[in-house]
């Protein structure tokens, strides 16, 4: 086993500038929605025949998308903001049609986001507020289907539950002490030993 990055002894021979992302806050919300109400399209394949049967749904990336972002500095701590904003989760629906053919069509999850969070000091270099996010769905069931400007849409209700991850982040230059370069192990190939056992076997029995 190579050894790793960090059993070197002695003082930090430099300092150097790395670019990165700053995290200066972060804070999780932990939702469960009931009855929620998802207009899936873009399913796969296409025409599948009512009604419908749920399977699964879940967030289909663990990037959200915060939509009408406001942020307003508290008067009274001038630090930390109100961070007011539509977050758009986007999902992954599975479900079987009334011929057992397995389909999976795209919806999204909206959600209103109201929470105080810590705010850098004003620079050049703006904050950005960030939202990861995991949405599994234990429940659903096929509610009907519309024709939207010629688009069929197939409505479930489901039940979600919901993690959020909000973040202020900032990319910065940041100078860091530093170790040297990371130490690179060779790669060991994954093989499959049929022999293994027979070979390690004396040649003749060991009481003869």
């Amino acid at each position: 086993m190579a050894t790793n990055n960090f059993e070197r002894t002695g003082q930090c021979p430099e300092k150097v500038c790395i670019q990165a992302k700053r995290v200066f806050d972060a804070c999780i919300k932990q939702i469960s929605l009931q009855q929620i109400a998802i207009r899936v399209r873009n399913v796969t394949p296409t025409d599948p025949v009512v009604p419908l049967r749920f399977l699964s749904a879940r967030s289909s990336q663990t990037t959200g998308t915060l939509n009408d972002l406001v942020v307003e500095r508290l008067s009274e701590k001038r630090n930390y903001g109100r961070v007011q904003a539509n977050l758009t989760v986007p999902l992954n629906v599975t479900y079987l049609d009334v011929n057992n053919v397995e389909g999976v069509g795209g919806g999204t999850l909206v959600l209103p986001i109201d929470v105080v969070m810590y705010l850098p000091e004003p620079s050049v270099i703006p904050y950005q507020i960030e939202a990861t996010v995991s949405a599994i769905c234990p429940e659903g069931t096929y509610t009907s289907t519309e024709v939207v400007d010629g688009e069929t849409v197939y409505i479930f209700t489901i039940n979600v539950c919901l993690t959020v991850i909000l973040k202020v982040t900032m990319d910065v230059e940041l100078v860091v002490s530093t170790f040297g370069y990371a130490q690179i192990p060779p790669a060991q190939d994954y093989t499959q030993e049929v022999c293994s056992g027979y070979f390690e076997l004396p040649l003749y029995p060991q009481n003869g």
